[in-house]
């Protein structure tokens, strides 16, 4: 099932590159920005994550949405982070890493709750990890944050 999506994702992201109208794409190291408002068209953040996984991209800042399918134990080894899976409309599943040395905790998270997120999207097999959902103290990256039920985590 897993290779079937991940097959899925591959031809979605081939199709995608294929219609694109003619851009230029940034140099490599270069990061780019991809904020999508509720204006845009419907999925547009999924089909970009689809392609940052396709094209295994790290270090992208990225937009979107998506429903807890898993929650995680906390990882305390070094800054503490909150950490659950979500699925996009795509079917890509995620790994939230939200940082809660630097931002408030979600508590009242459950499984099936939709979490809207700005962060750094990681390549990985699985289909990839958002982090930076913070604010940084130092102000050297870009902010980040969580939203769940109204409130924003940042």
């Amino acid at each position: 099932m897993k290779l079937g999506l991940l097959v899925l994702i591959v031809c979605l992201t081939a199709i995608l590159t294929a219609t694109a109208s003619c851009t230029s794409s940034p140099a490599p190291g270069i990061n780019t920005t991809t904020a999508v408002s509720e204006s845009d068209q419907p999925g547009q953040s999924d089909k970009r994550l689809a392609r940052a996984f396709a094209e295994r991209e790290s270090h992208v800042q990225v937009e979107g949405k998506g429903r807890v399918t898993r929650l995680l134990s906390d990882d305390n080894d070094g800054s503490r982070h909150q950490r659950f899976i979500i699925e996009l409309g795509t079917g890509q599943t995620l790994l939230i890493a939200h940082n809660i040395d630097l931002a408030p905790r979600i508590d009242s998270l459950e499984v099936g709750d939709e979490v809207e997120f700005f962060g750094e999207y990681e390549w990985n097999a699985k289909g990839g990890t958002i982090h930076w959902t913070h604010h940084d103290p130092k102000g050297r990256h870009e902010a980040g944050w969580l939203k769940h039920e109204g409130h924003i985590y940042q």
